[in-house]
């Protein structure tokens, strides 16, 4: 697990903080650890919601044709593929 170095300031109000409180009580954690387990669970999900799909058998059947065709060359892929991603510079 990586080192903690970033800060995120959030406004709540009272009620919130209470009810936030109330719960990481019942759990054992600190507000912050609560908050940050929670905030990162829904983070993920939400991304894996992005990533996973689900496809009758008919549009499966139609997408594993076409990934099934032969590849036509396409030079503008070619380069893009060939690019350093940002983080790799």
């Amino acid at each position: 697990m990586s080192v903690a170095t970033e800060v995120i300031n959030v406004r709540i109000s009272a009620e919130q903080k209470a009810i936030i409180d109330s719960a990481a009580q019942l759990l054992g954690k600190s507000r912050t650890a609560f908050i940050l387990d929670l905030a990162v669970r829904h983070a993920e999900d939400m991304l894996a919601d992005k990533t996973h799909f689900e496809l009758s058998t008919e549009q499966w059947e139609t997408f594993t044709a076409m990934l099934d065709r032969p590849v036509r060359p396409n030079s503008a892929l070619v380069r893009l593929l060939n690019t350093p991603a940002p983080w790799e510079k």
